[in-house]
């Protein structure tokens, strides 16, 4: 086993642990902020759902996977592709750190794109770029925006007339079953779709260094090794907990009640499934952040913290250039020194 192989595996492996630590937090947050789990509940549920996810998931539907693995080819003599893969690894862990420590709950799906397009391109310019499958990550920006924050904003009206003659009492008791069940479902999908792109890179570590062949389509066909050591590894991340993002989420951009944190779950675990099913790789930050947005814009404009949604958005903007030129120059570096 070569040396670039063993660094890209622990990348690999590093990048999930801080995908469970800063990205998995998003989908229990809303839980957590409308007092339906304590923390160490949420977090504990979290870890097991989003090993199941990324683990039963997989076995029957891996598509998002396949499209993370054949988006970009990394092209070049030696062990070139090798290493401008760990260098879009690295540069991936660079950015969620650095967003973690600010609170940003930066998408960790659009940090993994730009680092693979930015190493890859490092070596084979635009040409290395597979555009077809490039453009699903196109059509996911703008699904989970568009169905993240109306789903949200029509779940939420839809959920207020159904119950407007309820007493509070009882709909809260609904509510508060129904939330922890979204937290769960949250979960769960997180674990499905980051899980399944991490498994597509794992895979390309293993590829270059001759140790998986693709099949007829271009993908892979996972072992069930890589999909158990993903899983563990995010569910591991997960337990770390990530309370900075949790209150950047759930408790500071909007101020939820029970029944607005049912909408939002509800609608992003919606939008996710639909995508996972079609091989659509999005952002579980990106959905889950804009259906906030949509609650808290159902009940009134004025109360949703615009302030800190445009910090999230500028995060996000600034992700693919900026994560994807920070991979350029560590590829061009580590391939120039190693």
């Amino acid at each position: 086993m070569s040396v670039s192989l063993v660094i890209t595996l622990i990348l690999v492996i590093g990048v999930i642990f801080v995908n469970g630590w800063t990205d998995a937090p998003n989908a229990i947050a809303t839980a957590i902020s409308t007092r339906v789990l304590r923390p160490n509940v949420a977090i504990g549920m979290a870890v097991i759902c989003n090993f199941l996810g990324a683990l039963i998931m997989t076995m029957f539907n891996a598509q998002v996977a396949e499209t993370i693995s054949k988006m970009v080819r990394f092209e070049g003599s030696g062990n070139a592709a090798q290493v401008a893969l760990a260098a879009s690894l690295f540069s991936i862990v660079v950015w969620a750190v650095a967003a973690w420590w600010f609170g940003i709950p930066t998408s960790e799906s659009h940090a993994l794109i730009a680092g693979l397009t930015g190493s890859a391109m490092a070596l084979g310019g635009l040409g290395a770029v597979n555009m077809n499958e490039w453009m699903k990550v196109i059509i996911g920006l703008f699904v989970s925006t568009f169905f993240g924050f109306f789903g949200g904003y029509f779940v939420t009206k839809i959920v207020e007339t159904v119950f407007f003659h309820m007493e509070r009492r009882k709909t809260n008791k609904i509510f508060t079953i129904g939330q922890a069940g979204g937290a769960a479902a949250m979960s769960f999908l997180h674990g499905v779709q980051d899980g399944q792109k991490f498994m597509g890179v794992f895979m390309l570590g293993l590829f270059y260094n001759g140790l998986a062949e693709k099949t007829p389509s271009g993908g892979f066909i996972i072992p069930i090794w890589v999909m158990v050591i993903c899983s563990v590894v995010m569910g591991v991340g997960t337990s770390v907990g990530g309370m900075r993002i949790i209150k950047s989420v759930g408790m500071d951009m909007v101020k939820l009640e029970k029944y607005q944190g049912f909408s939002a779950d509800l609608s992003a675990a919606i939008c996710l499934f639909g995508a996972s099913i079609f091989g659509i790789p999005v952002s579980t930050t990106h959905t889950k952040t804009t259906a906030i947005m949509g609650v808290g814009a159902a009940k009134r404009i004025s109360s949703v913290d615009w302030q800190l949604v445009k910090e999230m958005v500028m995060a996000w903007v600034l992700t693919f250039p900026g994560c994807g030129l920070i991979a350029y120059i560590m590829a061009k570096f580590f391939v120039a020194i190693f």
